[in-house]
């Protein structure tokens, strides 16, 4: 059964199914039915629209610990601390019990909601105990993966726990060579390390652990082959940790395959953030729709904007047209060198630059602060990619706003 954290109930007047699940079934269909290359099926207007109902106005949530309850070693407590974390996020208070005492996890929570602090934690303390102890994380993006990395540079301080990171769009030869070194974190995307372990360069039994984070992700990515083929060379008496937004029953059948009596915990509070104001852009018969967008994005408070595209064509050509126009904008998607894109990433994180256009690379996993205005200048092929996008803004108690263009 699912332990509940004593989150709010979240209130969707348009949106149906808020609330926690009770237990693993299919998600919602609205707008679903997608393969590799997404979906065809249409997804209301009315699902766009949405007053924010800010987290200052409920109760906040009581946690049953505090990192200083875990029983984690003092220098990680010490690390915790350096980064400002006092009091755990319900995931994280209802997972890392668990994952200390060496369970396997299924979590499934809202995106921005601490997932990886939920297994890098009691990781780390796992690896602290027994430094030969190795631990896989399988990641669906490139920048996702980086992002766990630094994650893990910032817990572990001055320990002496290393990690590398392995992912497409950078020299396969450097990686190789990281592997060869001592190393206790392995974090990288499914088709670069399948690639390593065909080259014999990455041995899945030396690992004893296995993270999947953003699980519903890689699989509409198409990455369900490279999941299996990972998972199923591990060692069978492994730890594995299974983190998403949403369960599908695709996903359902991995957990029944590869997972050990899980203690499942649902923490969502529902299908999308409670404190992002969603609204639609009509383009109208007639209307320019990029002129649409200009006159957004010329007022005041559109000061750091992330606008979603379907295409890696298009999202280029849309940044380059924005430039032109004299907007800082900056560009990330599939067809661009990993170092263009961490640059880009930089560039709007550091506010830099006003405007960062993506494709979905950048709807999952990312936190980049202070983003006051998600746009999904194109549709998001479902509903699911939707809350992913939107959820990029509103984080940190802020209250963000949503607008999707539909004609």
């Amino acid at each position: 059964m699912y332990r509940k954290s004593n989150t709010r109930s979240s209130r969707f007047g348009r949106t149906p199914s808020s609330g926690r699940r009770n237990n693993f079934s299919s998600s919602n269909n609205r707008g679903k039915s997608r393969g590799r290359f997404g979906s065809t099926n249409t997804i209301h207007p009315s699902l766009f629209v949405c007053k924010a109902d800010p987290i200052m106005e409920s109760a906040p949530f009581i946690p049953i610990h505090k990192f200083a309850d875990f029983k984690i070693d003092t220098i990680i407590k010490n690390n915790i601390s350096k980064k400002g974390y006092i009091t755990p996020t319900p995931i994280q208070d209802s997972a890392i019990p668990f994952v200390l005492n060496g369970r396997d996890v299924v979590g499934v929570a809202n995106t921005g909601t601490g997932k990886t602090a939920a297994f890098l934690v009691p990781l780390l303390d796992k690896i602290l105990k027994n430094p030969r102890e190795k631990v896989l994380i399988i990641v669906p993006t490139r920048e996702l993966a980086m992002q766990i990395n630094k994650e893990v540079v910032e817990f572990r301080g001055h320990l002496k726990i290393f990690s590398v990171c392995c992912v497409g769009g950078i020299g396969i030869y450097n990686q190789i060579s990281d592997l060869r070194r001592s190393k206790n974190f392995v974090i990288g995307t499914p088709g670069r390390l399948k690639d390593l372990v065909e080259r014999k360069n990455l041995h899945l039994s030396e690992f004893k652990t296995l993270v999947l984070d953003e699980a519903d992700r890689m699989m509409d990515m198409g990455f369900i082959d490279d999941m299996r083929f990972l998972m199923s060379g591990m060692a069978a008496n492994r730890q594995t940790l299974f983190f998403s937004a949403t369960i599908t029953s695709e996903i359902d059948k991995l957990i029944r395959e590869f997972l050990n009596n899980p203690e499942k915990i649902s923490v969502k509070t529902g299908a999308t953030a409670r404190n992002v104001e969603q609204d639609i852009v009509r383009v109208r018969v007639g209307e320019n729709k990029i002129d649409s967008l200009q006159c957004l994005l010329t007022k005041k408070e559109f000061s750091k904007v992330l606008i979603f595209g379907r295409t890696k064509n298009g999202v280029e050509r849309l940044c380059q047209t924005l430039v032109k126009k004299g907007f800082r904008a900056e560009s990330i998607h599939g067809d661009k060198r990993q170092s263009k894109r961490q640059s880009a990433l930089k560039s709007f994180r550091d506010n830099h630059s006003q405007i960062l256009v993506a494709t979905d690379v950048a709807a999952r996993g990312l936190d980049i602060p202070n983003v006051t205005h998600v746009i999904n200048y194109d549709l998001p092929a479902t509903y699911e990619d939707y809350v992913h996008r939107i959820g990029r803004t509103g984080r940190a108690d802020q209250v963000g706003t949503a607008l999707t263009f539909v004609d």
